[in-house]
């Protein structure tokens, strides 16, 4: 009895070392977005709210927001189903949350190291779109409704060539299970799975761009727009779930792209033999963080380059455009594979 204990205790603990994280990383997600794009912008940023002598930084502004959404009223819309209303960013957070169980962040650091850790991340990831239709039709809006059918249909669409390009992924590794898809991957920075999976990777994080409705991909909650789509009815801390559920699945994408795609932790500079000794050619949790970073950058770059595009113009790229060429492309792996053509597959 008490090493069962033991071991709930063990497992909350490391489900709190995740969450605690990823949700301080939420908020200077948002303040680093604010941050770059003011720069590329010309414009200052959060440069008001700060503490440890660094004020005039804003370091204290996520902070701040957090304390500005917890204080504001929740208003229920008086003809809507309240349960489901408030039942869906739950839904939209949970499934968020839920998928980093089975990221691993090292050979040893990994929440649930199950061999189906691949199919565990679309099945989260898959279900988080019930949040967003769930949210629409309970706030008993048309606008709501409308927004949150534009937004199902865009995310289903690019889950669709995202499941393809991890079919990839798992027809070049032989495995399901995220740690073994990583040390597949293992010799440098050649051998990682970016080259011969190279439309792949771009389509893999192009479409996890689209599915968590950031720009240029955003028509469902376009901030130009009188309206904000399937959460237009939302405020105080139930907006703030499903905004933590957006960043939340921004950092798992580009997570997921460096570990599928760039060799998660391990380091670039593996096989190098002037460098095989030192630190720059070990394994190490810094270098997937640092990948993640990257990408994330590419988020927030893309914000800031690119307009919004229009509905049709997203769903011809989903359907016509990257769902074919990934169909293609694991079929060039496959034979790849068979043949053994390339070092990634000797």
């Amino acid at each position: 009895m008490m090493e069962q204990i033991w071991v709930l205790i063990w497992t909350l603990l490391k489900i709190v070392a995740v969450v605690l994280p990823l949700v301080l990383t939420v908020a200077y997600l948002t303040y680093a977005e604010r941050r770059v794009i003011g720069f590329m912008q010309g414009r200052m940023g959060p440069n008001r709210v700060g503490f440890l002598g660094f004020k005039s930084w804003g370091l204290g502004q996520p902070f701040a927001d957090v304390v500005k959404l917890l204080m504001k009223e929740i208003i229920i819309p008086g003809q809507s189903n309240k349960f489901l209303f408030l039942l869906a960013p739950v839904i939209s957070l949970g499934t968020a949350f839920a998928a980093w169980a089975v990221v691993p962040f090292s050979d040893s650091l990994v929440l649930a190291d199950i061999d189906a850790g691949l199919v565990y991340i679309l099945a989260m990831t898959s279900l988080g779109v019930y949040g967003v239709i769930i949210a629409g039709w309970a706030s008993n809006s048309k606008y709501a409704l409308l927004g949150a059918m534009r937004s199902a249909a865009q995310i289903v669409s690019y889950e669709i060539a995202m499941g393809f390009a991890l079919v990839g992924v798992l027809v070049a590794a032989g495995s399901l299970n995220l740690k073994e898809i990583v040390w597949a991957q293992h010799g440098g920075f050649l051998h990682w799975f970016w080259l011969p999976l190279f439309p792949l990777f771009i389509i893999y994080y192009i479409s996890g761009v689209a599915e968590t409705n950031r720009a240029p991909f955003d028509v469902a909650e376009g901030e130009s727009e009188i309206v904000a789509g399937f959460h237009v009815e939302y405020s105080g801390s139930a907006f703030a779930l499903f905004f933590l559920a957006e960043y939340a699945n921004m950092i798992l994408v580009s997570m997921l792209t460096a570990i599928m795609f760039l060799g998660g932790w391990l380091s670039p500079f593996e096989g190098i033999t002037a460098l095989q000794e030192t630190w720059l050619a070990q394994p190490h949790v810094f270098w997937l963080l640092l990948k993640a970073a990257i990408f994330l950058f590419f988020y927030l770059w893309l914000r800031a380059t690119f307009p919004r595009f229009r509905y049709d113009q997203i769903m011809r790229l989903g359907w016509k455009v990257f769902i074919p060429i990934t169909i293609v492309w694991i079929l060039v792996v496959a034979v790849m594979k068979v043949y053994h053509i390339g070092w990634w597959f000797e």
